[in-house]
């Protein structure tokens, strides 16, 4: 038998296996890198290798980058074996114009002090990563990059709102083309900036946003850490005029950027002077008793100047709509808060405080929206509830009048329907719900129960946390099916109400008259 051929079939299939061994290696390599780590293979032999990260861009003058950035060496030997050629990213001439203007930032802030070759330096959400260029090209070789998507070796995976790092990592921070500006998470952003920046380390941020005084303080009381070094308005690479805002973080202590909340010897909040100023923008109040109130408040409202109108809420943490007095889903909700509130596309958190349980069957599947079954009240206890029809007052929601609470042993019309129902302690609850950083819009509808409710959130201080309110306040006003007789309804007067309007403005809140 002839054993000469088979030598060569037996070398074949050898090689064979050796091939197919390899490209199931390649394949696995593939399929880790583009599945697992989401990364783009644009970097060296199909991923294997990328390109060294303490690469060297030889500039042709300070400030300014090369025609080509091909011309980039290590510090291996000149016959070192060649590397892999660098992304057709880095030589568009988008990329170049972007790492220009951010050598040029950066080399401010060197002067300037905020910067050093030393910092370990963090750019966040930076999609392709000219930050981190322009500062390896200056010379700040401890740099990297985070963004959704990877792009190696300048930005690794990783979000703003979740780094990939330990606490107190960093010496700088920087955050350019106004990221934070469309980060859903504002307070996220701002707490992770804070976790991961070293105490005394800075954090500089390009914001298209804080425009107004109330937006810019806004966006400092996100960052809770730090203590404001200096903001400056600067030309962006794009033309586009952005603010330039340098922080630092604070080492021990409470920093001046936070808001306490709290009243004086005056019952009156702390407000800033910029908040201030927008109140007395607000629309004026009507002095003297309306002869027809419900035309006239209804008039009014079309005169409203909302504080969301007046400035930029973009810089708060969350966004919360507190309706006291709620009735149904329908009614204040639906038809003006959701329709007619200048929201500036911001998804606000919903709580619907309504005692009668007739309304609460509505609330149920609503989403965003929180039902509060309860009455808002001084304290925990349990109260009654009257429905009582107001001779002059329409009907709404299925002919049910409004109702009112009362002390449990105060029910006095027989003829009306009475309820026993659980009352909570508004202040206290508003106080552990949100916070003085938070945007919360409040709409007060009680019946008259306002003159109780108002002056416990003085007391406590919970008036603070509120931005705006809507008020309506009750009073014995002119009975439209009995000319020339007031209703015995409320006890208190037009002057009264007034009263209760003016020293919440007086106080720092935006107040407006309602209906």
């Amino acid at each position: 038998m002839d054993h000469s051929t088979g030598k060569p079939g037996f070398l074949r299939n050898v090689l064979v296996r050796l091939f197919l061994f390899c490209v199931v290696i390649l394949g696995c390599r593939f399929a880790y890198v583009v599945t697992l780590k989401g990364e783009t293979c644009d970097l060296g032999d199909f991923c294997f290798f990328s390109l060294p990260e303490n690469l060297n861009v030889i500039t042709s003058g300070v400030g300014q980058l090369t025609e080509s950035v091909s011309a980039v060496m290590t510090t291996s030997e000149k016959s070192a074996p060649a590397k892999p050629k660098l992304p057709d990213l880095w030589t568009s001439p988008d990329f170049q114009k972007s790492a220009r203007f951010y050598s040029s930032v950066f080399q401010d802030l060197v002067v300037d002090g905020f910067l050093s070759p030393n910092s370990k330096t963090l750019c966040v959400e930076t999609p392709v990563g000219a930050d981190v260029f322009a500062l390896k090209e200056i010379g700040i070789a401890d740099s990297v990059g985070i963004y959704k998507k990877g792009s190696k070796p300048l930005v690794i995976t990783g979000k703003a709102v979740k780094q990939p790092f330990e606490d107190n990592t960093f010496d700088f921070i920087f955050s350019g083309a106004g990221m934070i500006d469309k980060s859903t998470k504002p307070g996220d952003f701002a707490a992770e900036i804070c976790r991961t920046l070293k105490p005394e380390g800075f954090f500089v941020v390009h914001t298209t946003g804080s425009k107004d005084t109330y937006s810019f303080n806004s966006f400092l009381h996100l960052f809770n850490c730090c203590t404001l070094i200096k903001s400056r308005n600067i030309d962006g690479f794009d033309s586009n005029t952005i603010r330039e805002i340098v922080m630092k973080k604070v080492v021990f202590g409470d920093v001046n950027v936070e808001e306490k909340v709290s009243s004086d010897s005056k019952n009156k909040c702390n407000v800033p002077d910029y908040k201030l100023k927008l109140i007395k923008k607000a629309e004026p109040l009507i002095k003297e008793e309306p002869k027809k109130p419900w035309i006239t408040l209804k008039k009014n409202a079309q005169k409203i100047k909302y504080l969301s109108s007046m400035a930029d809420i973009s810089f708060k943490p969350r966004y919360v709509y507190v309706d006291v007095g709620a009735r149904s889903y329908g009614s204040s909700i639906v038809s003006w808060f959701k329709k007619q509130y200048p929201k500036q596309n911001k998804t606000f958190e919903i709580y619907a405080i309504e005692a009668d349980k007739t309304f609460h069957g509505q609330y149920e599947g609503k989403k965003g929206v929180t039902l509060l079954p309860y009455a808002a009240w001084v304290r925990n206890e349990t109260l009654s509830f009257e429905i009582n029809q107001d001779p002059g007052h329409k009907d709404v929601a299925k002919g049910r009048g409004m109702g009112r609470i009362q002390p449990v042993e105060s029910s006095s019309n027989s003829a009306s329907e009475v309820d026993l129902i659980q009352g909570f302690d508004f202040a206290e609850w508003l106080k552990s719900s949100v916070s003085e950083r938070d945007y919360v819009v409040m709409k007060m509808d009680v019946e008259g129960t306002e003159f109780d409710l108002i002056p416990r959130l003085f007391e406590t201080g919970a008036i603070c946390l509120i931005d705006e309110v809507f008020l309506e306040c009750h009073y014995n006003r002119w009975q439209k099916c009995c000319p020339g007789e007031r209703s015995s309804k409320y006890e208190h007067t037009y002057g009264q109400c007034l009263d209760l309007f003016a020293s919440l403005r007086e106080s720092g809140v935006l107040v407006h008259q309602w209906w």
